[in-house]
């Protein structure tokens, strides 16, 4: 079932449960997957982790701004966005593949970043934030 349709199934449970919060950030997130859907970006795995980075970041601004209440909405629908995601790799799997994207690559010092992150965009996409890989680069490239 398309992720797109588990969110509407979803979104309707959550009306007929009475949690108007939880039906209202669903059906956001619906949208914006519908919206990508009409445009012809059909990959609804990044749609989802651009709209999780969104909420994450705003969650932050709205506390650095004392406003804790937007805060923990913002979290709240990054939790929820997080929920429809693929399991998340772990640190192991991928320091192993930063490890063998180094070795394939050739690549000694942190301005050849770029060569290790292009063989890993593949292997890591929609399993590890884009965020945590650039990290674990570094790490590597540094020791």
């Amino acid at each position: 079932m398309p992720v797109v349709d588990q969110i509407r199934d979803d979104a309707r449970s959550a009306l007929k449960q009475g949690d108007k919060k939880r039906a209202s950030a669903l059906r956001m997130i619906q949208d914006v997957l519908q919206q990508d859907a009409k445009l012809g970006k059909d990959d609804e795995v990044a749609a989802l982790q651009r709209e999780r980075k969104k909420r994450l970041e705003a969650a932050d601004a709205y506390a650095d701004a004392g406003r804790t209440e937007q805060a923990e909405d913002e979290r709240f629908e990054a939790e929820l966005i997080t929920a429809y995601l693929p399991a998340q790799m772990s640190d192991e799997e991928l320091n192993a593949l930063v490890a063998e994207a180094i070795e394939s690559t050739g690549a000694t010092e942190q301005k050849q970043m770029g060569q290790v992150m292009g063989a890993l965009k593949d292997k890591v996409a929609g399993k590890a934030d884009g965020k945590r890989v650039s990290t674990a680069v570094k790490e590597h490239l540094a020791s």
